[in-house]
């Protein structure tokens, strides 16, 4: 099943979309953490009331050892929160990955922009991988490709975890990722805000209104 994230920590935001989308969660990072200035001890009790009990939430570790890494993998594992632990897809990162899930600790393999990368932290075990994929194309490669590619070796060879594919700039890039089949996306507010935005359909919806009013003024459907 499809797994739809917001890419964010505005937590106004996040509540004016959740009664319209299907939401698993949310996805953060350092940068989006630090523009917010919420840290996890309020971002994610606040975002249950929001989301829900069932929200899942992908936070990024901010050691670059591989002890580091591990020790704070840990940490973010121990909080009361259903949290998948993000760790950057470096030569460290995916030491930690595979050592980490051996011990069955939920992880997401982040920052991908190339294939060998997410073919690598998949065979070491990662739960999730994402690909940034305008990153990917802003440094003159198809990040559309790089998703192909990636959800092919995934399908192929069977591997259990599946990509979240992140770094969107319009809707239209969404649509072309979802056609490859992939597990999970996460978009940012403007982008997920699109989504519910068709003029097109508000215009129709006023001409029924206006429509019915000039033949039924003040009924409603089943008072008629």
């Amino acid at each position: 099943m499809l797994e739809l994230y917001l890419d964010s920590a505005d937590l106004v935001g996040i509540k004016n979309l959740c009664p319209a989308l299907p939401l698993a969660g949310v996805t953060t990072n350092p940068s989006i953490l630090a523009a917010s200035g919420i840290g996890l001890q309020e971002l994610l009790p606040a975002l249950i009331d929001s989301i829900g009990p069932q929200a899942r939430f992908h936070v990024q570790v901010l050691s670059d050892s591989v002890e580091g890494i591990i020790a704070e993998a840990h940490k973010l594992h121990e909080l009361p929160f259903d949290i998948i632990v993000k760790i950057p897809a470096h030569t460290a990162g995916l030491t930690a990955i595979k050592q980490l899930k051996k011990q069955n600790i939920p992880l997401l393999a982040t920052a991908i922009y190339n294939v060998q990368q997410g073919m690598l932290a998949a065979l070491n075990g990662a739960d999730y991988l994402a690909p940034y994929l305008n990153r990917i194309d802003n440094q003159g490669f198809d990040g559309i490709a790089v998703v192909g590619e990636l959800q092919n070796l995934i399908d192929r060879y069977r591997l259990p975890g599946k990509l979240l594919v992140a770094s969107f700039k319009n809707v239209n890039q969404v649509l072309q990722v979802l056609k490859l089949g992939v597990g999970a996306v996460t978009l940012p507010l403007d982008i997920a805000q699109q989504f519910l935005t068709t003029p097109s359909t508000d215009a129709a919806t006023e001409k029924f209104n206006d429509d019915w009013q000039a033949a039924f003024a003040g009924k409603l459907s089943f008072e008629s």
